[in-house]
């Protein structure tokens, strides 16, 4: 099942390009060192990075002008994803994150700034960056952040606190989002650049987590940490809006990536299948088998499409708040099912770490939670209707 369907979108040249370089990455890259980068729990995988900075994978999503790949529609940046992620989901999510940092950069910051700030990712030294959102009391529900950003001379001194900020610590460059009124709700959300080694800002332990080990989790403090006038995104209070057009993006971009581990789950329990006998002939011969297959099949097909309608509305300008959403909401719990019904079809080698199915279905759980949990997502959906 690697052929896409583009019989209903037909790919250009250079995507097809792009397809066939991160498919290919994957393949030969990525899959063979997934299980190592798992075991070591946290430790940044930097030999794969460094050699997908090389090809161009970190920085295929960043303008031309910059020195990016220009692929700056969310369409290509949905099917790199995707095949990036039929490699390692993790590590998938880890390659293009810098993407998740240019979106508010593009979307709320000068020229002056995106020069400034992208310029640097798209060379063969690319460094890591991280958007820093989420609080130990605040996660899907954005507006209710609370690390403070107040005036000072020539600038702004942050105070406050970040939970599970991916690549903390390892990232050299973040988008930090504060509120600079603590009154006002949305309304009081502003975002900031800021560099790692910035006096005042320091970083909690790695975090043990269940799945998607190659992208390390930490806590960021901030006390007193000062950040000039000229690294604030946009002006004071626009930061939530831009943090809302960064979510339908990245929840886009994330119904790739769980398509990715689906479809790889898939095909693996899928050959497994047809190699596997019990009661004198292949298991994919007996019923139950078959369905779960076909309903694995059927439910990634569905993921991609609804993946494929939200970046179309994003790139023609529509508004896709809910589409993005939707395909979040299918293709995470697409993932979900799809590592599960790996493992169950594999029986007790499913359970084994000898075989990925098991860590498949660690790294997939994460797809309904990060970038606001299937829950919200529902609520999302619901209130557009």
């Amino acid at each position: 099942m690697t052929d896409l369907p583009t019989e209903l979108v037909p790919l250009t040249s250079e995507q097809r390009d792009i397809v066939e370089l991160t498919r290919t990455f994957a393949r030969e890259e990525i899959r063979p060192r997934a299980r190592a980068v798992d075991e070591a729990d946290v430790e940044t995988p930097w030999d794969l990075w460094r050699r997908a900075a090389e090809v161009g994978i970190t920085g295929f999503m960043l303008p031309e002008k910059f020195g990016g790949g220009g692929f700056t529609d969310v369409f290509t940046q949905v099917l790199a994803q995707e095949e990036l992620c039929v490699g390692d989901l993790g590590i998938g999510n880890l390659l293009c994150s810098n993407g998740f940092f240019a979106d508010p950069v593009l979307e709320l910051g000068s020229v002056e700034q995106q020069r400034e700030w992208l310029t640097p990712l798209a060379g063969v030294d690319s460094p890591m960056t991280s958007l820093a959102t989420t609080e130990p009391g605040s996660g899907s529900d954005a507006a209710s952040i609370t690390t403070s950003a107040q005036r000072s001379s020539g600038g702004y001194v942050l105070n406050g606190q970040k939970a599970w900020i991916s690549n903390a610590g390892e990232a050299e460059q973040y988008v930090v989002f504060t509120k600079t009124d603590p009154t006002q709700r949305a309304r009081g959300v502003t975002a900031f650049l800021l560099r790692k080694g910035t006096p005042g800002v320091s970083f909690g332990e790695p975090m043990r987590k269940m799945g998607q080990r190659a992208i390390v989790c930490r806590e960021i403090f901030f006390s007193d940490a000062f950040v000039p006038e000229a690294d604030r995104l946009g002006e004071e209070g626009q930061g939530f809006s831009g943090l809302m057009r960064t979510f339908d993006i990245s929840r886009t971009v994330l119904g790739a990536a769980a398509t990715g581990v689906a479809r790889a789950a898939y095909e693996y329990a899928a050959d497994y299948a047809k190699t596997r006998r019990q009661f004198g002939k292949p298991i994919i011969e007996h019923q139950a088998v078959a369905f779960r297959l076909a309903d694995m099949r059927t439910r990634i097909e569905q993921a991609r499409l609804m993946t494929w309608r939200a970046a179309k509305r994003l790139d023609a300008g529509l508004d896709a708040t809910a589409e993005a959403a939707m395909a979040k909401l299918t293709a995470s719990e697409t993932a979900a099912y799809c590592t599960w019904a790996a493992v169950q079809t594999l029986g007790g080698w499913g359970y084994s770490r000898e075989y990925p199915v098991e860590q498949w279905m660690r790294d997939a759980k994460l797809e309904e939670i990060e970038e606001g949990t299937s829950d919200i997502m529902r609520l999302v959906i619901a209130r557009s209707v």
